[in-house]
């Protein structure tokens, strides 16, 4: 709270008079966050071409938060702040989730996504990969970037669910995220 202060430019007197407290700072901006990200999923959703063209353009804004997703960070949100870890679960186990299967529907109404699939266990699955792509037991920093990680969690998500046509797709849009 020290540094944050200073680095604000104001007395601690003064930020405490907008939280109580580090915990409550770190839940507001855990929120805050949250709350953006789903604004610019959901403006993505609108946009995009089609259901690949959305992961694609999901992973442009996703990534550069990787880069700020450390080891230690994981490491003190689950030890000092876990109620807000068990917000960020939930978040992506029914926002993130939601998001998904939305896509897979509206993939496989456009026929670039195979209908064989169960959207509910397909989204969960991408969930699960997903939280193993930010765990440093699995992946080291030292011996992979995440960005690159999530990229191939993207690419494998799509190919298996995507259609030849969606594999076409895929090529012509996977070129923006290098």
């Amino acid at each position: 709270m020290d540094d944050l202060s200073r680095e604000l430019g104001i007395s601690k007197k003064t930020l405490y008079q907008s939280v109580e407290n580090k915990k409550e700072l770190v839940m507001q901006v855990f929120q805050n966050h949250a709350q953006k990200e789903l604004e610019a999923v959901l403006n993505i959703q609108k946009e995009a071409a089609d259901a690949i063209d959305e992961m694609i353009e999901v992973a442009k804004y996703v990534i550069p938060t990787l880069r700020h997703v450390t080891p230690t960070l994981i490491f003190d949100m689950r030890k000092y702040y876990r109620d807000v870890w068990q917000m960020m679960e939930t978040y992506n186990q029914q926002e993130i989730f939601k998001v998904i299967k939305e896509n897979i529907e509206r993939g496989i109404e456009e026929g670039i996504y195979r209908e064989e699939f169960h959207a509910d266990i397909i989204a969960k699955l991408y969930v699960g990969k997903t939280m193993v792509v930010i765990d440093e037991d699995i992946f080291p920093l030292k011996e992979f970037n995440k960005e690159n990680l999530f990229k191939e969690h993207i690419q494998y998500h799509i190919r298996g669910i995507a259609t030849s046509k969606g594999l076409k797709l895929l090529e012509k849009h996977f070129k923006k995220l290098s």
